[in-house]
């Protein structure tokens, strides 16, 4: 199954489970109110660290230097606040997850190193040119 489609499925049953337990545990107006505060928390702190990738992008270009981490972490920082805007504890944890920068780096480092085993077994050949030499038409002496 395409795993677009069982995160669509699971995802919403995680986060209902999630409701109900921690509901019954704290209260319905208390985890409604927690719920808020999360993504209020999430959002300004996604706020700082999207402010702080961007600084340090301009720092890079300064250095005539291509800012590929930068754009990569703002592009994360972006769906890190996105799941933290999207109400549940799970998309909650997921994207402070994503916006610390400590964990961001482990999640890069994980993908990265995921990506270069594939792009590793794709190039098992070498690039070259030949030419065929027929034995007929060398001089013999």
């Amino acid at each position: 199954m395409n795993t677009a489609i069982l995160s669509i499925i699971l995802v919403p049953i995680i986060e209902i489970y999630l409701f109900i337990k921690i509901g019954a545990k704290i209260g319905a107006f208390n985890t409604i109110l927690l719920i808020f505060l999360t993504a209020l928390t999430g959002i300004i702190y996604a706020r700082y660290e999207g402010l702080n990738t961007l600084k340090s992008g301009f720092s890079q270009m300064v250095k005539n230097e291509i800012p590929a981490y930068e754009m990569i972490s703002g592009a994360a920082i972006a769906f890190g606040a996105l799941l933290l805007i999207i109400p549940g504890f799970a998309t909650d944890i997921l994207g402070f997850l994503i916006i610390f920068p400590l964990t961001r780096k482990l999640i890069f480092r994980k993908v990265s190193r995921k990506f270069e085993k594939r792009e590793n077994k794709k190039n098992k050949f070498i690039e070259g040119e030949f030419e065929d030499i027929d034995d007929d038409n060398d001089r013999k002496i």
